[in-house]
């Protein structure tokens, strides 16, 4: 188990400002044209000043914290500009070395160098080594150092160490640290190890040519060199140091490089990583700025640490002398010196080992007094001081075996106590729990019992209301005349249904006997109309009338429509719409086919009444068919 920490140097965590480097790269073997000779001149070893575009007869000056002339050699910026933030990697803290400037500058020169004139890398990589051998042996530390190498094509995060290796996410943990998922990290145990993997690695970044440069850079290449320093003792403290040696690929005017196709698809990726980066350096000086736009560009994502983060950096500004690079190195000084007020705050971050707090009554018997806690010791000498008593009384009276036994059996004492109490707020909680079950249960128990008599109301009022509206004649166009034909069936049907059981001779004797009624009173009060319109004849009275073999016949052909029928067979049947055909079919999914015509009650929106009146229907309409 490790726990994050985060530790600043001196006690309050300190800042610093992102050191400036100006380097202007001598004349080309070819002159200008017009040998107008150069446009910009340094001054001293901070300042420089270059011509003003809109009068010729006036110059703008800038202050810098080192400008490196025509003369400087490699040894000269890494040992001014480079080396005097490389040991805080070994105290646990990052730092990073950044070239900026336009296309054909001699950014990549200064940092990579040649074989005969090493750049800012080979340098800082073999300074990182001499500064890990010559820390003491006695001090108790263990050091490792790894490296990764990345480049930035085409908004593409590629690895440079394994070359086959797809686009690569960036991502942030919960300690706002910078990682790539993927990314190849590679042990190294010497400078020439890392010149084995470095130099192969080197020749995968993609370049290209153009009019202003023979081998131009076409994406940021990023070197990052781990150091992890262990502890030996305990707590076994780590401390990990970051050190960035980012090579920009320089701003572009495509009127000038004669980019086309992909080279000029390269160009629009590298400028507008770069238009990103101003971005981010005009947000971060302004001070008012909400947002802070690290996350447009994967360089200024991978650059959150160096620009306004936690690291110590330094920034390399490569220029030209040449009038036909003039606008580019006026751009270049301008974002250098928007650069220089930017503001880091470093900071040492160290995971520490958290030894486990508690410890069993076996090892704290077994242990006696030698295993007790150093810090313990030093709380009891500091509170025996309090109360007058000298420090080595206190250390030998706690040593003799007779004090040590008590308080032993005092410390038993107390974790029984503790056990007790324990056991007995375990039984609380159980039994607390036990009551709530037997609780839901009469709650589960009562819920049911209420269901039952809601039930049995409903169905008392619905008899209720049957009674009330119940009719001992037919209505009076359909009044069952008094003959003695007990053999002949009759059926009654509904208003735009016809009927193939009676002739329409018969229909009009009827008609003709159903208006003869003696008393106009008694035939109001018979003609009371149900509710929904519909007849409310009583089941048995309509259903005893019909013959049970065509009675059950029809049955059965309504049972088959409902348990074979498709929605538009469903919706054929009488009083089934389209919401109640979909809700049986639902039902029917769910719990099978009908076993009889009565299971209809159970699908939703279906009351006895209305299943009374759809039987009665739909018999009627399969019969008359």
């Amino acid at each position: 188990m490790a726990q994050r920490l985060t530790v600043s140097d001196g006690g309050s965590k300190k800042t610093s400002r992102v050191r400036v480097a100006v380097r202007l790269r001598p004349y080309m073997s070819r002159q200008d044209e017009k040998g107008e000779g150069p446009c910009v001149r340094g001054l001293d070893f901070q300042n420089l000043e270059i011509i003003n575009w809109r009068n010729a007869t006036e110059t703008v000056k800038y202050h810098f914290d080192v400008f490196h002339g025509e003369q400087t050699t490699q040894q000269e910026v890494f040992l001014s500009s480079v080396k005097p933030i490389l040991p805080h990697i070994l105290n646990g803290q990052n730092a990073s070395v950044f070239a900026y400037g336009p296309t054909g500058a001699g950014k990549t020169h200064t940092m990579l160098g040649t074989a005969e004139q090493p750049g800012v890398i080979p340098r800082a990589v073999r300074e990182v080594f001499n500064l890990v051998s010559s820390k003491d042996e006695d001090e108790g530390w263990d050091y490792s150092i790894g490296m990764s190498y990345l480049e930035i094509y085409n908004e593409k995060v590629l690895d440079l160490l394994s070359p086959n290796s797809q686009d690569l996410p960036i991502r942030e943990d919960k300690d706002k640290n910078i990682l790539i998922p993927g990314l190849t990290h590679t042990t190294i145990s010497s400078f020439s190890d890392f010149d084995k993997h470095f130099v192969p690695a080197t020749l995968n970044r993609t370049t290209a040519s153009t009019k202003l440069n023979q081998r131009s850079s076409r994406s940021h290449a990023i070197l990052l060199i781990k150091v992890v320093r262990t502890q030996r003792a305990l707590p076994h403290r780590q401390q990990t140091g970051k050190l960035y040696l980012v090579d920009l690929a320089g701003s572009e005017d495509n009127r000038r490089t004669g980019n086309q196709g992909i080279r000029l698809k390269e160009s629009g990726a590298i400028n507008l990583s770069l238009f990103t980066l101003s971005k981010v350096v005009d947000a971060l000086n302004s001070g008012t700025a909400v947002r802070v736009p690290y996350r447009d560009s994967k360089l200024t994502r991978l650059l959150q640490d160096s620009l306004g983060g936690s690291a110590h950096s330094v920034m390399i500004t490569n220029i030209a002398p040449e009038y036909r690079y003039y606008f580019d190195t006026f751009s270049a000084l301008n974002f250098a010196a928007k650069s220089k007020l930017i503001v880091n705050k470093p900071f040492t971050r160290e995971t520490v080992a958290v030894l486990p707090v508690k410890r069993s009554r076996e090892e704290h018997e077994a242990g006696g007094s030698g295993s007790e806690p150093h810090k313990k010791k030093q709380k009891d000498e500091k509170k025996s001081e309090q109360d007058g008593s000298l420090p080595s009384a206190h250390y030998h009276s706690l040593s003799e075996p007779s004090v040590m036994d008590r308080l032993m059996a005092l410390e038993k004492l107390m974790m029984s106590c503790q056990d007790k109490d324990r056991q007995s707020v375990l039984k609380d909680v159980a039994q607390s729990r036990k009551e709530i079950q037997e609780l839901k249960e009469k709650q589960r128990e009562f819920e049911r019992k209420a269901m039952l008599l809601s039930q049995l109301a409903k169905e008392k009022s619905s008899s209720k209301e049957e009674d009330v509206f119940k009719n001992t004649l037919a209505p009076l166009q359909r009044k069952q005349p008094n003959v003695t034909k007990p053999n002949k069936q009759q059926a009654v049907v509904q208003p735009l249904q016809v009927s193939q059981l009676q002739p329409l001779q018969q229909l009009a004797v009827v008609k003709k006997q159903s208006v003869c009624v003696t008393k106009k009173e008694k035939k109001l009060s018979n003609l009371v109309e149900p509710p929904d319109g519909k007849e409310n004849a009583k089941e048995g009275s309509w259903e005893s009338q019909l013959d049970t073999s065509v009675l059950d016949e029809s049955k059965q052909k309504i049972l088959h429509i409902l348990n074979t029928g498709c929605l538009k067979e469903l919706k054929g049947l009488q009083q089934i719409g389209d919401k109640k055909a979909k809700l049986i079919l639902g039902w029917r999914e769910i719990h099978g086919q009908f076993s009889k015509l009565e299971d209809l009650i159970n699908v939703e929106g279906m009351t006895q009444k209305r299943f009374s009146s759809f039987m009665k229907a739909n018999i009627l309409s399969t019969m008359g068919k």
